[in-house]
């Protein structure tokens, strides 16, 4: 058995967990902690005042992975899917320099990968997860946010070859020129974009956040999916909801920015007293998932990564292609000490920061630091978002708890 002293198994959830980005990050994380030392923990160059004897710890009793999904059965076929990859990676795994075997099979004997049906689009649902999750687990050390949509519609030919002139890496790196559907509405009456991406994490966070509490880390994380896309130009603060915006998603992947930020900087006031919960947000840099489908498929979807790898070739860090690649930045958020994790860009508070999956021209990925866009213009509609999300949920809250006629 290994020397090291071993930490508590995390208990980690992953939401759209049963493919693209969601199931890298499962992937990424099971072979990550399979190994002493995991390399996705090490300081990042962005960490430039970390101190020798500050490190994460060396290795971990198990893990619980807790698989979220909106699909029962496209999850379990996930996880059998997973456990087979799993198992196949340990002569890889053997071949390692760090590769220690006792402490791999004792990790993998306590490795638990669990299913459970969760839809962002309906609160009761929401709910539902959360209830089970509190009763079935004794903490949550880590919520990954990654779940969600876009409501593409088509591609505006005349607008993509207008953004392709102007500038061809700008044009497959922040696409501008597909139409979305507008004034989608979920179940719940709320904007069926706004609820997948952004309401129905928020909610999922503050029905755990006492579990998340619990944690037997330093801090719990919880780590936001922003996007590349992520933008302030399709953002209205009278459209909260993105019902009206032609542009749902970059607005709603632009909220996150603000939330995320928003409650990581609340959560690091000097009144708060005990063990707090920090938030992180993550960017998958530009991966080839199955979100654009109604964009390009078939020859169109093939050529479309082929432009990605052309584009990484003349040294774009930010098309990682892979999910593998596009999953490094939420594995190093769970993984690194809270003391590898800037808050700031340079330490500048009006440039709090989003880690993002990078990679150089061969595909090496690593971690990159990128700005929340227009912060000091707008983080004060990510308080006002705050305080709005919070009074929708208490008022979801209170029709929950009023007794139904019969």
């Amino acid at each position: 058995m290994s020397k090291f002293s071993l930490a508590p198994p995390p208990i980690v959830i992953v939401t759209g967990a049963n493919g693209g980005v969601g199931y890298g990050i499962c992937q990424r994380l099971l072979f990550q902690l399979c190994q002493l030392n995991s390399p996705d923990a090490l300081p990042q160059p962005f960490a430039s005042n970390v101190k020798s004897e500050e490190r994460a710890p060396a290795g971990y009793k198990g893990v619980t992975l807790i698989m979220a999904c909106r699909n029962k059965q496209r999850a379990s076929a996930a996880r059998t899917k997973l456990l087979d990859w799993f198992e196949k990676q340990r002569s890889t795994l053997r071949k390692l320099p760090n590769y220690d075997e006792d402490y791999a099979s004792t990790f993998i004997a306590n490795c638990n990968i669990h299913i459970h049906e969760l839809d962002l689009t309906s609160v009761s649902s929401v709910l539902r997860f959360s209830a089970i999750i509190r009763e079935t687990y004794p903490y949550v050390s880590h919520l990954l946010l990654n779940a969600g949509v876009a409501s593409f519609e088509r591609i505006d030919w005349i607008r993509f070859f207008k953004q392709v002139c102007s500038g061809p890496i700008n044009a497959i790196t922040v696409p501008t020129f597909y139409t979305q559907h507008i004034g989608e509405i979920s179940v719940d009456n709320l904007g069926w974009v706004w609820q997948s991406n952004v309401f129905g994490h928020f909610v999922l966070f503050r029905e755990l956040e006492d579990t998340l509490a619990k944690s037997p880390f330093e801090s719990a994380k919880v780590i936001w999916c922003s996007s590349l896309e992520a933008s302030s130009q399709f953002y209205n603060s009278n459209d909260w909801q993105l019902k009206t915006t032609d542009h749902s998603y970059e607005a709603a992947k632009y909220q996150i920015d603000l939330i995320a930020n928003c409650l990581d900087l609340i959560a690091l006031q000097p009144s708060k007293n005990g063990k707090v919960t920090r938030h992180f947000v993550g960017e998958p840099g530009v991966c080839s998932t199955s979100i654009s489908k109604a964009l390009a498929s078939g020859l169109l979807d093939e050529l479309k990564v082929l432009a990605f790898y052309i584009a990484r070739l003349f040294g774009s860090p930010h098309h990682t292609i892979l999910p593998w690649n596009a999953a490094v930045a939420f594995v190093h958020l769970v993984l690194a000490p809270l003391c590898f994790l800037p808050v700031f860009l340079n330490n500048n508070p009006s440039k709090p920061v989003r880690f993002g999956a990078q990679t150089g021209r061969w595909g090496d990925e690593y971690v990159g630091l990128t700005e929340v866009k227009e912060w000091d213009k707008h983080k004060e509609e990510g308080y006002d978002l705050i305080k709005k999300c919070d009074k929708l949920y208490e008022s979801f809250m209170q029709a929950e708890a009023t007794p139904k006629d019969i």
